[in-house]
């Protein structure tokens, strides 16, 4: 399979993108340095090319979204993880975020629930030589637990409340990222200080699609 085109324009609108997300607080060097190298539009419809470096969240398959660019950037910072750590991602969606995590150096694990989306973005993996540790097709509810324990995980939909499935997943100084709410989330952030204790932290309103249970 070709690998599709990334242009001296793309990188140029990449660059800017990346300026804006500095601008915004988005400080981890690390983060903004593998988003400079994902080009976003390799994920996105071909109808959307014009509009993937601007920072908004648009439709792909299956009536999910990918997410704004500084949301990704946002999530992946409050990960504070760092090449070679293991990561569980929820909500595989366009890949898009599993893609800056595989430019982190991280050693990515990603569930999708939705079929019609995980079929299409393994071909895609498989057309951008992307290689994630396992691509599971699943209920995001229930995490990965004959990989765990993670250095961390993230959470791509909104959850109404904590799945304690995922906290148990986390290794101890690991942290889970993932917006709790309903119609509005709040960015939450827990983080494993031994086997029973888990510090919370939270960082602000985002809106995504909601987190459901069971494979569709």
């Amino acid at each position: 399979m070709n690998t599709p085109l990334d242009t001296a324009k793309h990188q140029g609108q990449r660059k800017l993108l990346i300026d804006k997300l500095v601008a915004m607080g988005i400080k981890d060097s690390s983060v903004l340095e593998a988003m400079l190298q994902v080009p976003r539009h390799w994920f996105m419809d071909s109808g959307l090319e014009s509009h993937a470096y601007y920072n908004k969240a648009f439709p792909i398959a299956a009536d999910q979204t990918i997410s704004h660019p500084y949301t990704v950037a946002f999530q992946s910072q409050l990960l504070e993880i760092k090449a070679g750590d293991l990561v569980l991602e929820i909500g595989t969606g366009s890949g898009y975020q599993t893609a800056v995590l595989l430019a982190l150096g991280i050693k990515t694990f990603t569930i999708e629930r939705q079929q019609e989306l995980f079929k299409k973005t393994q071909r895609l993996f498989t057309k951008l030589r992307l290689k994630p540790k396992k691509v599971v097709f699943g209920d995001g509810y229930l995490g990965l637990p004959e990989s765990a324990p993670f250095n961390g995980i993230v959470v791509t939909a909104g959850a109404p409340d904590v799945p304690k499935l995922l906290l148990q997943q986390l290794a101890v100084g690991g942290h889970l990222v993932i917006p709790i709410g309903k119609d509005e989330q709040i960015m939450t952030r827990f983080t494993r200080k031994s086997e029973n204790e888990f510090d919370k932290e939270t960082f602000g309103m985002f809106r995504f699609v909601p987190m459901l249970k069971d494979k569709n």
